[in-house]
């Protein structure tokens, strides 16, 4: 549970529960409601969602019938990867804003470099813009963080020599096995935070023999090695979860992966071999 409670530093200075609750492809309404509200209960500090996960009111909710002071509580949501335009950009967030009603946001992500529909398109000018309008957006002071999602180092390079604040985060696909070194070195480099949205593998590892027998080493599960794994990279994970039991597991992550295990972890092939690194909404 500790760990709920540490933070990494962002760019600017804020700090970023180290640990957060994904709210992709959980169900609108009641569904995304009681899971955000069970992950406040369980010490969740750190709630991401996106306007093309459709649950943003339903998040903004739980978090106004928490009673955390709102404070206490970071909040992520993301600009539609289909919008490449400035007055879409600004558009987009003040509707996001309406859904969530909540007086501010604490990091805003640009949600992909294209459109879902047209994975791997060059919107290189485009996201100049958008970029342009994250700015602006953060400059409101209606965001205390901006960044985005889904880039790689050209996309990054793309943006950064006109950019007059740099991301302070990249959120990609990150787990064991499937750790984009490219990336996340760069990222490292620039001071862009990398966060690790399926880390573990939308399931895809948890039946993975050397998993197993490396998370029986630490009395711990498979989703627990892995999502340590990505804290001791100093990547934030975000485990996405809609019981309350593995709400409550993703939680106990106060444990230390030996050096020599990080490096058979750090070396392993894919643990999800089958699963597309595409995924519609990540």
């Amino acid at each position: 549970m500790a760990i709920l409670t540490e933070t990494f530093k962002l760019a600017n200075g804020v700090e970023i529960p180290k640990v957060g609750f994904g709210m992709w492809q959980v169900p609108v309404g009641d569904t995304a409601f009681n899971a955000a509200t069970t992950a406040l209960k369980a010490g969740y500090r750190h709630i991401d969602t996106a306007k093309a996960y459709r649950n943003e009111a339903d998040v903004g909710r739980a978090i106004r019938e928490s009673g955390i002071p709102r404070a206490d509580i970071f909040v992520t949501s993301k600009l539609p990867g289909a919008t490449k335009t400035y007055d879409g950009a600004i558009a987009d967030f003040n509707s996001t804003m309406a859904q969530l009603d909540i007086d501010y946001l604490d990091l805003y992500l640009v949600h992909a470099p294209w459109p879902w529909t047209e994975i791997g398109k060059n919107c290189d000018q485009e996201n100049i813009e958008v970029w342009r309008a994250m700015e602006d957006i953060y400059a409101t002071g209606k965001v205390k963080a901006i960044g985005v999602s889904n880039f790689n180092v050209h996309d990054l390079e793309n943006i950064l020599p006109t950019a007059k604040i740099k991301p302070m985060v990249d959120q990609i696909q990150y787990y064991v096995g499937f750790t984009e070194p490219k990336i996340t070195e760069f990222a490292k480099n620039n001071d862009i935070l990398i966060e690790a949205y399926s880390p573990l593998a939308t399931g895809g590892m948890l039946q993975n023999d050397q998993m197993k027998a490396l998370a029986a080493k630490y009395n711990v599960s498979v989703a627990q090695l892995a999502l340590r794994f990505c804290l001791q990279n100093d990547v934030l994970p975000l485990p996405k979860a809609v019981s309350e039991a593995h709400i409550q597991a993703n939680t106990q992550l106060d444990f230390e992966i030996s050096a020599a295990d990080m490096a058979v972890l750090n070396a392993m092939p894919d643990t999800a071999p089958s699963h597309t690194h595409n995924p519609t909404q990540g």
